[in-house]
Formats: C-alpha cells, structure tokens, sequence
C-alpha cells in the first residue's frame, strides 16, 4: 500500500477529483457568505449550502471505494457520478433562479448587472462536468486533457462575465479594476487556443507563464479586496465581509489557473502523446 499510494496520488484523474471535492468544500463558506446579504430570504437558498457539505464527504467515499477499496469501485463510479450530475443540476437551477430575480422581469442591462450573479452557479456546473469527464474517460486517452482544458477555458469565460458585471456596479470607479477583466479574456483565449493547437514545448511554457499570471492576478485582487472589507466603516466582521467588496471572488483566477496546470502537465509533449502532442510525433511513435 505504501509503494501504490504515491502513485495514485500522481494520476492527474485523481488529482481533479482532489480539486472538485475541495472546492464543493469551499463553495459551502462562499454560498454562507453571499446568502448572508438577504440572509437566506428564499428557502432555495439553502440548497447548494447543504449540497456543499454534504457532497465532498460522499465525494470522498467515493473516491476510497474507488482507489483503495478492489472490488468496489462500481460503488465507487456510482456515487461519484451521483455527484457530478447532482452538482450540474445544483448549478443550472441557481442559474435560472439567479435569473429571475430581477432580469426575467425585465431584460436590461442594468437588471443584468444588479441582479444576483447569475453566472456564479455555474460553478457548480463546471465542477460537475469535471467529476463526470474523470468517471467516463481515461485520463491516458488525448480527450481528457483537451477536455480539462476547455473546462478551465469556461471557467475564465464565467470569471470575464463576474468581473465585468461586478465592476460595472461601482462604475469601474478604480481603474485597476480593469486589471480582473483584461485577465480573464486573455486567459480564455489562452486556454481555447491551447484546447485546439498542437503547440510546441515553447509554447506550452507560454500557456502556463501566462497560468502563472493569472494566479499573481488573483493574488492582487483579493489583496484589494481584503483592503476594502478591512477598510469598511461598518462595526461588524460579519457584515464588513458580507456588504463589501466580494472576499473570494478574484481567488477564482488561481482556482482556474491551477486545474488548467493540471490538463497542461498531463499533456506534456515529452510523456506519451497526448492532446497538446503534435500529430506527426504520434504518427511517428
């Protein structure tokens, strides 16, 4: 057991089923927050709180039937799907609730941008299709890198979409706050043209330098954030947190950042060939 444990750990399908169930873990503590606002008014509301702690320890087990459990995985793949699609579905939901709060009343730009995100569920989705792409195909086959991929590049275009609408609220008032925006598309039109390039080696360092910018672009945001919240006039912790500028929200670039690292280094042209490999470097081997 001790000579498999490491590597198991090393198999990038493990290693995104590790990025799912921490982040459904930590999407619990940013519903709690973003609720608080109208202090759970709705009682679906409550719905992706209680899925996001209840689904990472299911998760969980999953993953242990699956690993370390021989003979069970079919218990395993079934709980782990259960997930997946139960995550989806949390997602598209909140999206549609998101959206009638205000905007299916009305289509304008203005409900658009002050109605409750109604991008943010969708994180949901995309953890979901995640879990069900690592239970349906192989991380050894060239899809499931090019999949990875084009999941993170989603991923960057919700995060084009938060920054631009939460930004548009205060009118951009900080010029910096364009820094959020400009981050997000250039790390979606990175990631759609790594899903359909075959580059080189130089190029997939080019990927993940600009992967490594992102990350430092996050970094700069939540330490803005965090300023702003410690800054607030209110009284309270709680509230200063809750009203002020979103406290985890620019994390989501280091998020992303770090599950596109994980489709790039499982598609190293140096390993088996994979999706980012050239055609004629299969061809040849």
């Amino acid at each position: 057991m001790r000579r498999r444990l490491p590597e198991s750990l090393a198999r990038p399908s493990l290693q995104v089923e590790l990025f799912v169930l921490a982040n459904l873990a930590f999407l619990s503590l940013d519903i709690a927050v973003a609720h608080s606002v109208n202090r759970f008014a709705e009682p679906a509301e409550w719905l992706p709180l209680a899925f996001s702690l209840l689904a990472p320890w299911v998760l969980l087990v999953a993953l242990w039937l699956d690993r370390w459990r021989p003979g069970r995985q079919g218990r395993g793949r079934t709980l782990g799907l259960a997930v997946g699609w139960g995550s989806v579905a949390v997602g598209v939901g909140g999206l549609l609730f998101h959206l009638d709060s205000r905007f299916f009343a009305e289509q304008t730009l203005e409900n658009l941008v002050y109605t409750a995100p109604f991008v943010a569920p969708l994180a949901y989705t995309g953890l979901g299709l995640l879990l069900l792409l690592d239970r349906t195909v192989s991380d050894r086959e060239p899809e499931w890198a090019r999949w990875v991929l084009l999941l993170a590049a989603g991923g960057f275009a919700g995060n084009f979409v938060l920054s631009l609408a939460d930004h548009a609220q205060n009118g951009f008032f900080d010029p910096r706050e364009w820094i959020a925006v400009g981050a997000a598309a250039l790390g979606l039109s990175t990631l759609l043209v790594a899903t359909v390039s075959r580059p080189s080696r130089g190029w997939l360092r080019f990927v993940i330098g600009i992967l490594i910018l992102e990350a430092l672009v996050g970094l700069l945001g939540a330490w803005l954030h965090w300023r702003a919240i410690l800054a607030s006039p209110m009284s309270r912790p709680l509230e200063r947190v809750v009203y002020s500028a979103p406290a985890f929200a620019p994390l989501l670039f280091p998020n992303l950042a770090l599950l596109a690292a994980l489709a790039v280094a499982a598609a190293r042209p140096d390993s088996e060939p994979g999706v980012l490999s050239s055609v004629e470097g299969d061809q040849a081997g």
